[in-house]
């Protein structure tokens, strides 16, 4: 078919395109998933369409190992050059294994060479530099469709995340439980652990609280709810449990409703159990980390999760009304999410929301996030939004 006939044909343009799908992303930025519906001039193949922000052609030309080719290859071991005209600037994303075009303009034309001998050492950097950018990168999108079609956990599981960013949300409904999820980060958890967590992983949060709850039925952060001991992950005994371990949250509404009546429904076996550093002791006459004496959590130990609360570090960055430094342990780093869009911290949409931390602040108090902004705390019966976060694969 002449190029001609192909521009008069509306109706068959506009069928043909649905092979070649083109997205356009703010500043310029375009990424094409497929490629080469039609040849033109001899050696460019044809995207047709117009691209909602920009409105023109963009013509694109490839060749794999010295041949012509009307298609990219396969993901595989191979080096990339890109080259293109008018001031354009192309980058070859691994990951998502397509092509992104920075600064196109009208009559862009690029030329893409695919080259056998990538070392799997390169493709794995390669690989790494995709996802540091999708965890640096806000955008927000629903990819409810990923977890529908299970290609969510497929590119977690090849640690590509193809099509995953920060930011991106998960809309489900599940024992007449409607949540937003949240990407609220990547790989943040890797190699940290008492045992040492090698799996790619995203980090997961609801958008607002799932619902209201205590930390504990009475005022103190210093008594076990239920008297038991548990045996830590490094094989010791632990008696006299307080502080977070010690709690009724973590006891008994994290596992026995939380976990089991809004997460295990809907993410099931990709649910990451791990290792985590808790606090789970509290001396009355320990000052806390402003030197008033109103008590503070004083030991930890290795304990199997598959949920926590968040620790103020995950939240703010920074510790403020924690006691010490042991109810932080590995949740020592701000998650992307709230990094890349503070007001996520207290607010989604219009909604604005209260919930708890798991972080000890004194002998009747703990952590809080406050709906208008502030870092607070409050006495351990209140009843407080309860926002987890967990990791799947």
């Amino acid at each position: 078919m002449k190029l001609e006939k192909f521009k008069k044909n509306k109706r068959l343009r506009n069928t043909l395109l649905t092979l070649g799908a083109i997205t356009a992303l703010g500043g310029g930025l375009l990424v094409y998933r497929t490629y080469a519906l039609y040849q033109e001039e001899k050696e460019y193949n044809v995207i047709k369409g117009i691209v909602p922000d920009f409105g023109y052609d963009v013509k694109l030309a490839i060749q794999v190992n010295g041949a012509k080719a009307n298609d990219a290859p396969a993901r595989g071991l191979y080096k990339t050059e890109i080259k293109c005209n008018n001031e354009a600037t192309g980058e070859w994303d691994y990951n998502a294994w397509n092509l992104k075009i920075n600064n196109a303009s009208e009559g862009t034309k690029c030329n893409i060479t695919f080259t056998s001998g990538l070392s799997d050492a390169e493709y794995k950097e390669y690989l790494e530099a995709g996802v540091n950018a999708r965890r640096n990168t806000y955008r927000g999108k629903d990819i409810t469709y990923l977890y529908t079609n299970q290609q969510l956990y497929k590119q977690i599981e090849d640690c590509t995340f193809d099509d995953i960013y920060v930011g991106d949300y998960i809309k489900t409904t599940n024992n007449s439980h409607t949540v937003t999820w949240l990407i609220a980060d990547i790989n943040n958890y890797l190699h940290s652990g008492y045992t040492d967590l090698q799996t790619c992983h995203a980090t997961i949060i609801p958008a607002i609280p799932l619902k209201d709850a205590q930390m504990n039925d009475s005022d103190t952060t210093a008594n076990v709810y239920k008297d038991k001991k548990l045996t830590a992950k490094d094989n010791t005994e632990r008696s006299n449990l307080a502080a977070y371990v010690g709690s009724k949250m973590k006891q008994e509404t994290l596992p026995d409703d939380i976990l089991k009546n809004y997460i295990e429904p809907v993410f099931g076996e990709n649910i990451i159990t791990y290792t985590n550093l808790l606090a789970d002791q509290f001396d009355g006459s320990r000052s806390d980390q402003f030197g008033v004496n109103w008590g503070a959590s004083s030991g930890w130990a290795w304990y199997e999760s598959k949920l926590d609360l968040m620790s103020e570090v995950n939240v703010y960055g920074s510790t403020v009304w924690s006691s010490s430094g042991y109810d932080i342990g590995i949740d020592n780093r701000q998650y992307a999410i709230f990094k890349l869009k503070p007001e996520f911290i207290n607010s989604y949409g219009s909604k604005r929301f209260n919930y708890w931390l798991k972080a000890v602040a004194a002998s009747a108090n703990f952590a809080h996030v406050y709906y208008l902004g502030g870092a607070g705390t409050h006495h351990a019966s209140a009843s407080f939004g309860v926002r987890p976060r967990f990791l799947i694969k």
